[in-house]
């Protein structure tokens, strides 16, 4: 991947009132508005409106909360260390209980397509839940899918879902059948992984690991498809002939042109045209580790979490950030390869 001449952009954005008092876990736009949804270690779940920089709501859990996704704009889902999914509705400021794992609940998404919310948790099981089943847990779990080890990440697009734990291993699901991975594969990176994303044109997902780099992996089995796939150095620092390498913590696609920003431990966010391999920006440094990304859905803001992830254990760092950035186009837009002149 090329990273000659990226130009960087001045100013970290805007940073919205009222953060997380400790470590940010994940930050989400909805997809109907410019609302923003943010989980934290502090056992928080708060609503942003970012245009108005305003704390809409908020839920305090009963330990850490690992992850959030929306369900519609006023609503969403928590993924808590203490082993429980939660549902939240903003608008009346209720919450219930809609399901447990047997260990901390890593990762939740909802799954338009198939009406569900679908977790991942330590205990090493993915679930997946009917929200509509309103008669008790017992109603809402539609399945439990054991997996080689602990979840770490998931992503869907369409009706399949990415799940990546850990031991590198990659499974890929069809939500429409989900008693056995579609694909299972090993992660192509030698080092644990930290992040999976799945490219918006539903083609493959983006993995990144702990020690600096980015794959991008194709679902299509075919070898065409498969030697498109390639890996990526990034977020690393050279100094004195020394490298310094640091986690990718965060990968979030442009919903319109499919380009793709990374975050790292090392406080830069890079933004990457994955077809044509080039590096098209980076932004100017911030304060703290990158611990979540967040397009909006018009791709015309990025939600930016500067937020220590304790990779160097604990120690003195800055106060836990989120700023608003306001996306521009060259930032984010592929740039077209140059023709060769006519002979």
């Amino acid at each position: 991947m090329s990273a000659a001449a990226a130009p960087a952009a001045v100013g970290s954005g805007k940073e919205l009132a009222n953060p997380p008092a400790d470590g940010i876990s994940n930050l989400r736009f909805s997809n109907h508005s410019n609302n923003l949804l943010v989980s934290s270690w502090d056992k928080t779940v708060r609503l942003y409106d970012a245009d108005a920089d305003v704390l809409k709501g908020e839920f305090v859990h009963p330990g850490p909360v690992l992850d959030c996704c929306f369900h519609d704009d006023s609503s969403g889902f928590s993924a808590g260390a203490d082993h429980t999914v939660r549902r939240l509705v903003f608008s009346s400021s209720k919450e219930d209980v809609l399901g447990r794992h047997d260990g901390p609940v890593r990762c939740v998404e909802y799954s338009y397509a198939a009406g569900q919310v679908i977790t991942g948790s330590w205990d090493k099981t993915v679930k997946c839940w009917d929200p509509r089943g309103v008669s008790g847990p017992e109603r809402t779990l539609v399945g439990t899918y054991a997996q080689p080890e602990r979840v770490y990440s998931l992503s869907l697009v369409g009706n399949r879902l990415v799940v990546a734990t850990a031991g590198r291993h990659v499974n890929i699901y069809d939500l429409r059948n989900m008693s056995q991975p579609e694909q299972k594969r090993d992660s192509s990176l030698k080092y644990q992984t930290r992040c999976v994303r799945c490219f918006p044109n539903g083609t493959g997902y983006a993995l990144s690991s702990v020690e600096g780099r980015v794959s991008m992996e194709f679902f299509d089995l075919s070898e065409s498809a498969q030697s498109k796939k390639y890996a990526f150095k990034c977020h690393r620092k050279s100094e004195a002939g020394r490298d310094t390498v640091y986690p990718v913590n965060a990968i979030a696609f442009h919903p319109i042109y499919g380009t793709f920003a990374t975050g790292g431990c090392d406080g830069f966010v890079n933004v990457w045209d994955g077809i044509n391999k080039k590096r098209l920006y980076q932004y100017s440094k911030y304060a703290s580790s990158i611990a979540a990304l967040s397009f909006s859905k018009d791709g015309h803001l990025l939600a930016v979490a500067s937020s220590y992830t304790y990779e160097e254990g604990e120690k003195s760092h800055e106060p836990d950030a989120i700023f608003i950035r306001t996306v521009n186009e060259v930032e984010v837009k592929p740039k077209p390869k140059a023709l060769a002149a006519p002979q």
